[in-house]
């Protein structure tokens, strides 16, 4: 394979016109914000530099496209990683073809990767020279190319060549060389990040997955001598610790053990060796494993597109392919997988700028992407591309609701349905928690159908979803974003009796709301915890919550936490009557500081964290910006009682939009001592935070008591109330924490068991 082109073809910097970046650009501080990028710090799986991808207004920017400068592409991490040998490498050349560098250990359209066999002598020059690939007797070249300047003065380091103005003739050749390499297995795309592995060997929870795994009859595969054969898990016997497993081929070959056996879970892998079994006929039998090996798969969940949906592109590289019209296969809140053809010289890596995805009914929404994966040649004569997207912040809102809908098709947002939630939040009892009446409630549920009508508009601040079914609301569950990085699970409410008729599983309802609710916030990048107080009066709560929280703690995870508090109430006019002697005020620069330090040293860090109590985050003025410019309220104020000049105590006192939760969870207040006897200043704090409410309107608040109580709780004048557990856990745990709710909500059905 040759390509004549006596001459590199002039480098298109000089072509003018708009610029697009065909690979991952590095921008960051104000200038990338001053261009609408949208980071991902949230534990996405997509490349840093995706993360940093500029966002335009105007196709017009998409008309010329020139390959990244060379001292960008230095972290260009496109392409495939290479590790052949012999008649399966492909070398180097540079100047001349015979004046071969090294064998190539990265490649793609746009860089190059070479393990130099002699040190090179200067690699700073930054003009551009004739480069040449071959492998196995074929050569690819001239293409243009220029080295790319590192920090790095190792021997032998490899040496990276940034390709410039590459045809799209070339482009098919360095494909096809890659394509080889990959049936030959010596290559891997560079962009694909390894599975995160763990072994399960707590039998109990062993018995959990397989019992979710029998209900829901994922497939599974089994593994031996190189032959594949696909079954499904037809039935757990408990009595016995068997597994029962089914397979639709005609003529099955198990053949003899041991089997490697891979299954399907909500979101994970889970691989299990069989040293024995037995087979009966289309049945093969295996026993309980002692241990489970879990390779977690994505950060969110895929489900196939609904019928109809495509992505419309250009090829960033090479845009006399033209428009391309693609269907999308499946679909989350951070990827999209389409079927493509091999002409549409997609890699790893690359950066469609433009992504337009046509949803159906007219609607349609921009992304801006980056290529994962490319599979092999299938049978049809497709290929599968998996994608990393970003919407543009113009469609954020647009592509929540549609992946949501997507993800949980029996739920619904609650908007348009308020009289019906108002029934079932007094069906339920909900009104009646904590000793509350249904009457108590009236005069919010203005404020609370203003805001459900709007909060289906803002995703990036509320996810209020219901269960709907013919005979109205079954369940509904709300999630709500109070702090910098957490969100606020609250309004959990369920119809109490029997389920509605034609349902198979009871369990369906609260695992559908779970999923909705919990996998909203990943679509955030700012999420990092999710924060409730739940009350563990209710065993199902309780099995799924707190005893989930305490057992991640135990095992020495720092990423979750639960402890027993009280809510208190107290209203804005009933001061003590008590002349305090103590003067409260704002807190200053440096009782800030302290009172920081002080919560640090007393609370875990998640609690730190989730809630904005570091320092920097204290006055939650980022939160109180992004409410605002929903025009809602949100604020945060510290106010602290000082003796002689001497800070005592510290009150946390905050403010929210009026029926964003109906118990008025927002409108609270945390007290802190800063000295041994700081407690004593606590109603002096109480008296200014009323004051402090009252102002604002509101009658009253709650206070959260986290602390063993005292003599304080009767000077203060609060009145009893529940006493909930507060929970947090970390993103990183929401998938294994639906996990856990799939395994008891499914296991309700019954079904696993003779």
């Amino acid at each position: 394979m040759s390509s004549q082109n006596p001459e590199p073809p002039a480098s298109p910097v000089s072509q003018g016109g708009s610029v697009v970046l065909a690979t991952s650009p590095t921008i960051n501080g104000s200038a990338g914000r001053r261009r609408g990028v949208l980071t991902m710090d949230g534990g996405f799986p997509a490349s840093s530099k995706f993360r940093h991808a500029i966002e335009f207004g105007s196709g017009d920017a998409l008309h010329n496209v020139i390959p990244l400068p060379p001292a960008e592409a230095a972290l260009d991490d496109s392409g495939y990683s290479l590790h052949g040998s012999g008649p399966t490498a492909i070398t180097c050349a540079v100047g001349q073809p015979d004046a071969v560098l090294g064998e190539v250990t990265r490649l793609s359209p746009t860089v190059v990767w070479v393990a130099p066999r002699q040190p090179l002598a200067d690699t700073t020059e930054s003009r551009t020279f004739p480069v040449y690939l071959a492998c196995n007797g074929a050569t690819i070249g001239p293409l243009n190319g220029a080295f790319i300047r590192t920090d790095m003065d190792v021997p032998s380091a490899p040496v990276g060549l940034q390709l410039v103005g590459v045809t799209q003739e070339q482009g098919r050749q360095i494909l096809g060389f890659l394509s080889d390499a990959l049936r030959q297995g010596v290559a891997v795309p560079a962009a694909s990040a390894l599975p995160v592995q763990d072994i399960i060997t707590d039998g109990e929870r062993i018995r959990s997955i397989f019992t979710a795994i029998c209900a829901s009859g994922n497939k599974g595969v089994l593994r031996r001598q190189g032959r594949v054969v696909r079954m499904v898990l037809e039935r757990f016997h408990a009595s016995s610790g068997q597994l029962e497993w089914r397979t639709e081929e005609s003529t099955p070959d198990f053949g003899e053990p041991a089997y490697d056996i891979d299954v399907i879970g909500y979101n994970s892998a889970y691989r299990l060796r069989a040293e024995t079994g037995r087979t009966e006929g289309d049945r093969l039998f295996t026993s309980l494993p002692a241990e489970l090996f879990r390779i977690r798969h994505r950060w969110h969940r895929r489900v196939p597109a609904p019928e109809g949906v495509h992505a419309r592109f250009h090829h960033p590289l090479w845009r006399e392919q033209g428009l391309m019209r693609r269907e999308v296969l499946d679909i989350s809140f951070s990827g999209l997988c389409m079927r493509c053809q091999p002409q549409d010289l997609l890699f790893p890596g690359l950066l469609p700028p433009l992504i337009e995805l046509e949803l159906g009914d007219g609607q349609r929404v921009s992304v801006r992407g980056e290529i994962r994966y490319v599979s092999g040649l299938r049978a049809d004569g497709t290929v599968l591309c998996g994608l990393s997207v970003l919407p543009y912040s113009s469609d954020e809102a647009r592509w929540v609701r549609f992946v949501s809908q997507t993800l949980s098709p029996a739920t619904r947002t609650s908007e348009g349905l308020v009289d019906q939630l108002w029934d079932l939040f007094n069906r339920s009892g909900f009104f009646s928690l904590g000793g509350s009446t249904p009457a108590e409630f009236e005069e919010l549920k203005q404020n609370f159908a203003s805001l459900a009508k709007r909060a289906a508009e803002v995703p990036q601040l509320f996810c209020n979803a219901v269960w709907p079914s013919e005979r109205g609301i079954e369940a509904t569950l709300s999630f709500t974003k109070p702090y910098r990085h957490a969100w606020l699970g609250h309004q959990v409410a369920k119809r109490p009796g029997k389920p509605p008729e034609g349902l198979k599983e009871a369990g369906a309802i609260m695992r559908d709301l779970y999923l909705r609710t919990f996998e909203h916030p990943q679509s955030d990048p700012d999420f990092h915890w999710v924060v409730a107080y739940v009350e563990a009066l209710n065993p199902w709560i309780n099995k799924a919550h707190v005893k989930y929280a305490q057992r991640q703690m135990e095992s020495g995870s720092s990423l979750a936490f639960t402890r027993k508090i009280q809510k208190m109430k107290a209203f804005s006019n009933e001061l003590t009557g008590r002349v305090h002697p103590y003067t409260v005020g704002p807190a200053t620069a440096s009782e800030l500081s302290l009172l920081a330090a002080t919560i640090r040293q007393q609370f875990p860090e998640c609690y730190v964290q989730s809630l904005d109590l570091t320092r920097d985050r204290l006055d939650m003025g980022p939160v109180t910006a992004k409410w605002k410019s929903f025009g809602m309220e949100r604020e945060r104020t510290v106010l602290v009682a000082r003796r002689d000049g001497v800070p005592h105590a510290a009150a946390v006192v905050e403010l929210g939009q009026l029926g964003a939760n109906l118990f008025r969870l927002l409108d609270n207040t945390r007290l802190f001592s800063l000295l041994g006897d700081g407690t004593r200043a606590y109603s002096a704090l109480l008296d200014a935070a009323r004051r402090w409410y009252a102002a604002r309107n509101r009658p009253s608040f709650l206070y959260l008591r986290e602390d063993e109580g005292g003599d304080y709780i009767q000077e203060c004048g609060l009145h009893d109330g529940p006493d909930p557990y507060l929970w947090i856990i970390s993103s990183k745990l929401v998938p294994d924490f639906l996990e856990h709710i799939s395994e008891l909500t499914i296991g309700r059905r019954g079904a696993h068991s003779r």
